[in-house]
């Protein structure tokens, strides 16, 4: 896994929740995964998908970075998923070949 993808992950993991994260940052993590997939829906909606766990939710707009409901809605997606800041360092890396 690529180090921005790294940091994006651990700042979605600190507390408090952080609002300044850039919502194409937590795609680019997802997409990282191995069997990480992100779809696009109508207009904002897209659907996140880690494995069989998924997530559906909005892109921000006009803005760009998540608010802190879509950062704990991402953390509690990538538990669910198995993806922490702990699991990676523990059982290495599920990244993208």
């Amino acid at each position: 896994m690529k180090t921005r993808n790294r940091k994006t992950l651990a700042a979605i993991f600190e507390t408090p929740t952080r609002s300044n994260i850039a919502f194409a940052d937590i795609e680019a993590l997802v997409l990282s995964l191995s069997d990480g997939q992100v779809f696009e829906r109508e207009g904002s909606r897209i659907k996140l998908v880690i494995g069989d766990v998924i997530w559906r939710c909005h892109r921000p707009h006009p803005g760009k970075e998540a608010r802190k409901y879509q950062v704990e809605e991402a953390r509690n997606f990538l538990e669910r998923a198995g993806v922490t800041p702990r699991s990676l360092s523990e059982h290495g890396s599920r990244e993208r070949k």
